[in-house]
């Protein structure tokens, strides 16, 4: 299915954002590739307003956007409950694209440190400049083998095919064989932090 952002937007973005909750809710393992910005539930609040008023921006949506961002942060309670399991990997880029001023940067690469440490959350960060078996592909989310959401700059996928599916899951293990985690994410994301200053 393809859905264009103009016609999902045009209310605005805080019903976007509450028609997530039903599929976050059930949905039991995430697992998302970003090439782009810091997924939304992991995103802070000052992060989301930043990010969604930039879209509402280039989109010409209403603006809703404090409300909408207060949607974002709130449906992510399910980081931290319904035992939900979240696979993140990012390209390194995203740690370094500044979304907002450089202290809503800081803060949100802050809580990004935080949440690896929570036993539901995976973080994989992909370094610049590493030799790649797979190129840097859209942003996606795939919930449970049921379905995979694409971003586009002008409409959202839905993809359920299950050979499309299965497709982006196996481009899921191939970015995630070039990621590093634990320290050697953290060191990235501590290391992005300190480029801020």
């Amino acid at each position: 299915m393809y859905l264009e952002w103009r016609r999902v937007q045009r209310t605005g973005l805080r019903r976007l954002q509450e028609s997530r909750i039903p599929l976050y809710e059930r949905t039991q393992q995430f697992r998302v590739y970003s090439s782009t910005v810091i997924p939304g539930f992991l995103q802070t609040y000052e992060y989301a307003v930043a990010l969604l008023g930039n879209i509402a921006r280039v989109h010409g949506t209403p603006d809703d956007v404090t409300d909408a961002a207060a949607v974002r942060v709130e449906r992510s309670h399910i980081i931290r409950e319904g035992g939900h399991r979240f696979g993140i990997l990012l390209e390194e880029s995203v740690l370094r694209h500044v979304v907002g001023e450089e202290a809503t940067m800081a803060g949100q690469l802050g809580y990004l440190l935080s949440v690896m440490a929570l036993p539901s959350v995976s973080v994989g960060i992909i370094p610049a400049g590493r030799s790649r078996t797979m190129w840097t592909l859209e942003t996606f989310t795939m919930f449970d083998d049921e379905r995979v959401h694409v971003e586009l700059l002008t409409a959202a996928v839905t993809v359920t095919t299950p050979g499309e599916i299965s497709q982006y899951a196996h481009a899921f293990e191939e970015m995630a064989s070039l990621a590093v985690y634990g320290a050697g994410a953290r060191a990235l994301i501590a290391t992005a932090i300190d480029s801020l200053d």
